[in-house]
């Protein structure tokens, strides 16, 4: 299998009034082409920023304190800002959870759908624009040609984010950053988008990270999980593996609190607590306050993710009792 992202030991710092804040901790994962890999935890775990580092978008009070994202064997982060903008497009794209809000409300799709085709690849205006309808019917937009001039607004919640989709994949990336893309979206449509993204993998051989806190998507859809607790990955391995013997209380606790067909009429099962300040963090395992397995050991000592097996790694130091167990 061909690696189409390294992610290496890193880090995003955001600064505050109180002072820096280590808001991403030393995150690693490797994505190969045509597959996919999911980003799992609860919110503000750390998922969206990750991705956000990766994509060179972070905010102004944000910025990566440590590591490498490795393309093709080139470190992204010690790119200058010209050969950055290159790689996005063919590289490296990032489809957003508010299609609306992504998409510029005062340009009509077609321009903005051809507009990559112009930038990267020199088209004319016309050619260009027979991109953009190729694209637009590609992801499935009714009667395209005659919705090229029609603006964000005019289309549904689904046919924007479709249309952010092809945006994004319009120059065949070799690694496709999804960052909860079927967020208020109808179950329907939020199936309809996961089956045309896995359509897209399949066809282009385009590595996709998955940005999700939606176990049954991560399940159905990616091949291998990284699970982000208080801003660091705390548990890795293929999905089937994951999610059938966790090695990881916490992965543990999110399996557990879906509930059942034959959980009807009891009570739904939660991680007791919440996750701790990133600005505060416990010493320890960030985890200990909420596990059931927690000792004096797990408040003095970090535990660092190390191997479980093949393709698998935990960062917990009573993984095998949790999986005898």
């Amino acid at each position: 299998m061909t690696v189409a992202m390294e992610v290496e030991r890193l880090s995003v710092d955001v600064r505050t009034p109180a002072g820096r804040v280590r808001a991403v901790r030393d995150v690693s994962f490797t994505v190969h082409s045509g597959q996919a890999m999911a980003l799992l935890g609860e919110s503000g775990c750390g998922k969206s920023m990750t991705a956000q580092a990766i994509a060179g978008l972070l905010g102004p009070v944000a910025e990566v304190a440590g590591g490498a994202v490795r393309l093709d064997g080139v470190d992204v982060l010690g790119l200058d800002p010209a050969s950055r903008r290159k790689l996005a497009g063919p590289g490296l794209a990032i489809v957003f959870q508010d299609a609306l809000t992504a998409l510029n409300p005062v340009y009509p799709v077609g321009t903005q759908l051809a507009e990559p085709f112009r930038i990267h690849e020199k088209l004319s205006r016309r050619a260009a624009r027979e991109k953009a309808v190729e694209l637009m019917d590609r992801v499935g937009i009714p009667e395209p040609r005659s919705r090229l001039n029609a603006y964000p607004h005019q289309f549904s919640g689904g046919m924007r984010q479709r249309l952010l989709i092809a945006m994004a994949v319009a120059l065949r990336p070799a690694v496709l950053l999804a960052d909860e893309p079927t967020t208020a979206l109808d179950v329907t449509v939020q199936a309809q988008i996961m089956e045309l993204l896995a359509e897209l993998r399949t066809e282009q051989r385009m590595a996709l990270v998955l940005i999700t806190h939606d176990l049954a998507v991560a399940a159905e859809q990616a091949d291998h999980v990284a699970v982000m607790y208080a801003g660091a990955v705390v548990e890795t391995g293929p999905v089937a593996e994951v999610f059938r013997a966790p090695r990881h209380p916490y992965t543990r606790g999110l399996l557990d609190s879906v509930p059942a067909a034959g959980d009807r009429g009891t009570r739904l099962r939660s991680i007791d607590g919440a996750p701790p300040e990133l600005a505060d963090l416990p010493s320890g395992c960030a985890f200990r306050a909420r596990c059931p397995l927690a000792t004096e050991r797990c408040a003095t000592e970090r535990p660092p993710l190390a191997e479980t097996g093949p393709g698998r790694a935990s960062a917990c130091h009573y993984w095998k009792e949790l999986a005898d167990g």
